[in-house]
């Protein structure tokens, strides 16, 4: 069974304001919630921050998670609406799913390209030798997309491998894409945040990512691969709040 959890954060308090700073300690926090170890199965989450008065972590995992510990650390465990946590099973979303159908969706994640840049040819002896060979070799580095129009295409690119499209937008609102192209309707997405995120981690490694949350409509294509993205994401730093796609009907629909 698979679970989708919304839960909401006061960033007001302390800890708070760490775990919406550092994506490392959010981690551990959502690892928290499952009863299992946390290596025996998928989890993703992300932070949304419509409101910055109110954010919400949006988390989707395979064990059914209590999240008691994090509405104690960085919740409101004092309010009485009792809507601190909402827990739902994923299987009626995912029934949705059908070839054709469209929905609004939501995807926070690190665009990257994987650039190849060559080592040293030779030793300083001018001799090719095991260790010069092994300089020869290629080696592949990641590097995250930067600009609004690169990470908006660095999504489009990749619909298909997902199991879905993105329409063309019912207004065109003059998103940049590249190549840019006056003849082509604009796509129904837009980046709705961007950031660049700078953290440590546990073993003092500093970590730099870029980070683009997407929205618009989607029209499903594949059901098998969108189901397969929607429960083990898509991109990579899922461990980071990247890779989490979640939809909803549309409105009408």
């Amino acid at each position: 069974m698979t679970y989708l959890s919304r839960i909401r954060i006061n960033p007001l308090r302390q800890q708070s304001r760490e775990l919406l700073t550092n994506p490392q300690i959010m981690h551990s926090h959502v690892c928290a919630a499952i009863p299992g170890l946390p290596d025996t199965e998928r989890l993703l989450w992300r932070l949304d921050t419509d409101n910055p008065h109110r954010p919400h972590l949006i988390a989707l995992t395979r064990s059914k998670p209590d999240w008691t510990h994090l509405v104690e650390a960085a919740g409101w465990p004092a309010a009485d609406d009792n809507a601190h946590s909402v827990v739902a099973d994923y299987t009626p979303l995912l029934a949705q799913l059908a070839i054709g159908r469209e929905f609004t969706f939501r995807l926070t994640a690190n665009p990257v390209q994987n650039l190849k840049r060559p080592s040293e040819t030779s030793d300083a002896s001018g001799n090719d030798g095991e260790a010069s060979s092994a300089k020869k070799r290629r080696t592949s580095v990641r590097t995250g997309h930067r600009t609004a129009a690169h990470q908006l295409n660095w999504l489009l690119k990749r619909t298909a491998k997902y199991g879905f499209q993105i329409p063309p937008a019912r207004t065109d609102p003059g998103i940049p894409t590249l190549p840019l192209d006056d003849s082509t309707p604009a796509p129904d997405v837009r980046i709705i945040y961007r950031d660049r995120l700078s953290f440590s981690k546990k073993n003092r490694r500093h970590v730099i990512l870029h980070v683009a949350t997407f929205q618009g409509r989607l029209q499903v294509a594949d059901t098998e691969l969108l189901t397969r993205a929607l429960l083990d994401g898509i991109g990579p730093a899922k461990a980071y709040g990247c890779g989490l796609l979640t939809l909803a009907p549309l409105a009408g629909g």
